[in-house]
């Protein structure tokens, strides 16, 4: 997760339609290199799926990965308010915690930023997933259940819809990840994306016919 490039706000598209056309609603992708593709082909990592799924299941949703490798939670709190203005989403998917972990910040900080994030997308009417996280083993068994903890309490206090671990099924499997051991590899990618899809799809507007 912590990475030396920024893959910067990838593919975000424009939320109005060509010739006047109604726009349509705007998913936002939250997130930090896990969901920014860091080392995967372009338009290979599960943000890119999840556009592809919308398209074939005819779920008239547009898509903006505003990811960014390295990316904390604070990162994503000062980045809210520009990204809300300009799409104006109607659902955030925010997957964020990990690289504050890692580089030591205090539990209380990343909750209360995300706690920030929950508010700042309702405050502009957008909905919200939150996706869970575990950090290694190697900062003790208790700092990794608090750490993965503090979603499940947040998604309950706030009422957030909860994807409990984005890397559910594969945190075990070497083969699924690149060399870093930390992130997922092409061939995981359809796994991240079922595991945020069935938390995503009840907000969704029905498909069309």
């Amino acid at each position: 997760m912590l990475a030396g490039t920024a893959f910067g706000p990838a593919a975000v598209h424009a939320a109005l339609a060509a010739n006047g056309a109604p726009a349509k609603p705007v998913i936002v992708v939250l997130g930090d290199s896990i969901s920014a593709e860091y080392g995967l082909p372009r338009d290979t990592g599960w943000v890119a799926l999840m556009r592809q799924r919308l398209a074939d299941e005819r779920i008239d949703y547009s898509v903006a990965n505003a990811s960014i490798s390295g990316d904390t939670t604070s990162g994503g709190r000062a980045r809210m308010p520009e990204l809300m203005e300009r799409l104006k989403p109607s659902i955030v998917i925010v997957e964020l915690g990990a690289n504050d972990a890692l580089r030591g910040v205090p539990l209380s900080t990343t909750e209360d930023n995300l706690r920030t994030i929950i508010e700042q997308a309702r405050q502009g009417h957008a909905k919200v997933v939150l996706i869970g996280m575990y950090v290694p083993p190697n900062y003790g068994l208790d700092y990794t259940q608090k750490f993965h903890g503090l979603y499940g309490t947040l998604s309950k206090e706030m009422h957030v819809p909860l994807v409990p671990f984005l890397l559910a099924g594969i945190e075990n499997k070497p083969e699924m990840f690149q060399a870093d051991q930390i992130h997922p590899t092409q061939q995981a990618q359809p796994a991240l994306l079922n595991n945020v899809w069935p938390t995503l799809k009840p907000l969704l507007h029905p498909a069309t016919r």
